[in-house]
C-alpha cells in the first residue's frame, strides 16, 4: 500500500505559492510532540530499548536485529509499550497494530497523524503503516546538546524498494557533516540554500537571528516546516525556488548549503532524485552556488557547503575551484578522492538498486560512459568555505608580512582521520580564521614581539634510530581540528618547544640562532612563515587582544 501523501493544510500542486500555503496545524504538533516526550522517544532511549549490536545494524540497513529484540521485550513485557511501538513503526517501517499505534500516540490520535500524513491504514484492516520517516536526533554544538525529532521520506527499508525521485532526505552522514562544520559565531541573516527537510536550517538557528532556507521542492519545504514547529525552533523563514532565485538582491552573514552536488549522468533511464542530483551536467552545480555567494555575502560574511568535483585528464581540478571561488577568500578541504567506478556504485546503491540485477548493471554502463565522455577519472569530495573581504580592514602589504598574502586562499588534501573536536570542526574553524586575520594583521616584527603558546591539543613526537643520540624525524601532531601532522626541522621544533608565553617570538630566534651559530635575519626569514602557517592551523597562538 503506498503510504498518504503529506497533507498540510491544502493540496500541493493546485496553490500559487505551496511552500507558503502548505502550513502543518502547530496544534497537531503540539500534540505530537507531547506523545513522544512522554514516550520518552530519544536517541538513547532507542539504544538501550535494542542495544548496541542491533543499532549497528540498523545503522547498515538492517533491521531484524532490532526487530528480534523488540519481539522478545514484548513478550517478556520488559519494555515501554509506547517506546516501543513508535520504534517499530516509524524506525523499523514496520506495521503495528491500530490499538498499539494508538496507545502511543494518545494526545495526537490516528486521525491527526494520518492528516500530518505520518501514518497510513492497510484499507481498514487491523494494523497501520507508517506514511513517513519520524525518528530521534541527537547532536552537540558549541552551544551545548540537544536532541530534536526529524519527519522525512521513508527511506529503502520501510519501503521495501528503490527511492522515490521527490524523495526528502532525512538526516544522512552529509547532513551531520555540514552541521559540524558551521562556524557557531552569532550571526544576523543566514540563509540555508537548499534545505531539504529543513535540518541545516534548524542548526543555524542557534546562532542566527533570522534564516531563511530555501528549496525547489515543496514537498521538502512542507517536511522542513513540519520539523521547524515540532521542535519549537523559531525565525526560520522558508521560500520556494531553485539556487538563489528565492532571494535576489538579497545579502546575509552566512550562506550554508549541502546542494544536490552527486554527479549524475544526464540522460534519458537513469533516476534523478532531487535530494541529491542538481539537474546539471557534472559538477555545475557546484559551481553555480560557489559563484552565486558572492553576490549574496556581506563584507565579512561566509559562505560554507559540501561538494563534488570532477578530476579530468586535461586539468587541475583546483584550479577550477579557485576560478569559482572568483573574487572571494576561499578555504578548501578534499577530504575524499574516488575512482569513478566506486563513485558510480555508491551512488546507485544509494538510490536503492542493487548490485547483481540487470538493473544495476544498465546504470553502471550509463555512468561509465558519461565520465568517459568528459574524461572524468577521479571524483573529489570534501568541504568548502568562502568569504567576502571585509573592504573595513584594509590588509598590510604582503612585504610586510614576508611575503606571505593575507588573503584567504587555501586548498588543501586532508584524506586522513579527523581530530576530536569538541562542539564540532566549525568550532575550530572558527578559531583558525580569528587567527588567520590576526596574524596577518601584523608585520614580521609585529610578530616577533608577540609571545605565543602551544595550543593545548599539540604534541611533539621523535623518533629515532635504536641507540642515536639526535631524532631522525620530529612531528607535531594535532589532537583537535584536522588532525594536522608538521614535520618539524631543528629550529622549528626548538621555537616551538620555547612558545610558552614567557619569551617573544623574536628573543626565541634569537637564541636559537645563536645555539645553532647561524645568521639570525635568516633563520628568522626562514622560521616566521612557518610560524604564521602554525597560527593559521591553530597549532600556536596568539596572546588574547
Amino acid at each position: 500500500m503506498r503510504p498518504a501523501p503529506l497533507r498540510l493544510n491544502g493540496p500541493v500542486d493546485d496553490v500559487p505559492d505551496p511552500a507558503a500555503e502548505r502550513r502543518p496545524s502547530p496544534e497537531l504538533l503540539t500534540r505530537l510532540r507531547a506523545d513522544l516526550e512522554a514516550a520518552r522517544y530519544t536517541v538513547d532511549a532507542l539504544e538501550a530499548l535494542w542495544g548496541a549490536d542491533a543499532a549497528a545494524a540498523l545503522h547498515r540497513g538492517e533491521r531484524v536485529p532490532a526487530r528480534r529484540v523488540l519481539d522478545a521485550r514484548r513478550a517478556g513485557h520488559g519494555t515501554s509499550a509506547g517506546l516501543a511501538t513508535l520504534a517499530e513503526l516509524f524506525v523499523l517501517g514496520l506495521p503495528v497494530p491500530v490499538e498499539d499505534a494508538a496507545a502511543a500516540l494518545p494526545s495526537l490520535g490516528l486521525a491527526g497523524a494520518a492528516e500530518l500524513g505520518l501514518v497510513a491504514d492497510d484499507a481498514g484492516g487491523p494494523f497501520v503503516r507508517a506514511g513517513l520517516d519520524l525518528r530521534p536526533y541527537a547532536f552537540a554544538d558549541a552551544h551545548g546538546e540537544g536532541h530534536w525529532w526529524i519527519v522525512s521520506d521513508l527511506g529503502e527499508l520501510a519501503l521495501g524498494g528503490p527511492l522515490g525521485e521527490q524523495h526528502v532526505l532525512g538526516v544522512g552522514g552529509a547532513s551531520m557533516t555540514l552541521s559540524g562544520l558551521m562556524l557557531p559565531t552569532p550571526a544576523g541573516r543566514v540563509l540555508d540554500l537548499g534545505t531539504g527537510c529543513g535540518i541545516q536550517a534548524m542548526h543555524a538557528s542557534r546562532f542566527a537571528t533570522r534564516v531563511v532556507a530555501t528549496d525547489i521542492s515543496a514537498r521538502a519545504l512542507g517536511l522542513a516546516r513540519v520539523n521547524v514547529g515540532l521542535n519549537g525552533i523559531e525565525g526560520v523563514e522558508f521560500r520556494l525556488g531553485s539556487l538563489f532565485e528565492p532571494v535576489v538582491g538579497e545579502r546575509f552573514d552566512r550562506i550554508v548549503s549541502n546542494p544536490p552536488f552527486v554527479i549524475t549522468p544526464r540522460v534519458a533511464g537513469v533516476p534523478e532524485y532531487e535530494y541529491r542530483d542538481g539537474g546539471l551536467v557534472g559538477d555545475a552545480i557546484v559551481e553555480q552556488v560557489m559563484r552565486g555567494a558572492a553576490g549574496h555575502l556581506t563584507g565579512g560574511g561566509v559562505a560554507q557547503l559540501l561538494g563534488n568535483w570532477e578530476v579530468r585528464d586535461d586539468g587541475d581540478a583546483f584550479e577550477r575551484l579557485r576560478d569559482w571561488a572568483g573574487e572571494l577568500e576561499y578555504w578548501i578541504v578534499e577530504r575524499e578522492v574516488q575512482r569513478v567506478t566506486e563513485y558510480a556504485e555508491t551512488w546507485i546503491r544509494d538510490g536503492g538498486t542493487r548490485p547483481g540485477t540487470a538493473e544495476f548493471d544498465r546504470l553502471y554502463d550509463a555512468w561509465l560512459d558519461d565520465f568517459e565522455r568528459r574524461g572524468v577519472r577521479e571524483i573529489g569530495f570534501g568541504y568548502v568555505l568562502l568569504r567576502r573581504p571585509d573592504a573595513a580592514s584594509p590588509p598590510l602589504p604582503a612585504a610586510a608580512r614576508g611575503g606571505r598574502p593575507a588573503r584567504l586562499a587555501r586548498i588543501e588534501r586532508l584524506h586522513g582521520p579527523l581530530g576530536a573536536s569538541p562542539g564540532g570542526l566549525g568550532v575550530h574553524l572558527a578559531e583558525c580564521l580569528a587567527a588567520h586575520d590576526r596574524q596577518s594583521s601584523l608585520d614580521d616584527r609585529a610578530l616577533s614581539d608577540a609571545r605565543l603558546t602551544v595550543a593545548g591539543d599539540v604534541t611533539e613526537e621523535r623518533h629515532h634510530w635504536p641507540g642515536d643520540e639526535h631524532p631522525t624525524a620530529m612531528l607535531l601532531r594535532q589532537g583537535g581540528g584536522f588532525g594536522r601532522v608538521v614535520e618539524l626541522d631543528t629550529g622549528l621544533a626548538a621555537l616551538v618547544g620555547a612558545c610558552d608565553g614567557e619569551l617573544s617570538v623574536g628573543a626565541v630566534i634569537a637564541a636559537i640562532a645563536q645555539l645553532l651559530e647561524v645568521d639570525e635575519t635568516a633563520l628568522a626569514a626562514d622560521l616566521l612563515p612557518a610560524v604564521r602557517a602554525l597560527i593559521d592551523d591553530g597549532m600556536l597562538l596568539l596572546p588574547a587582544e
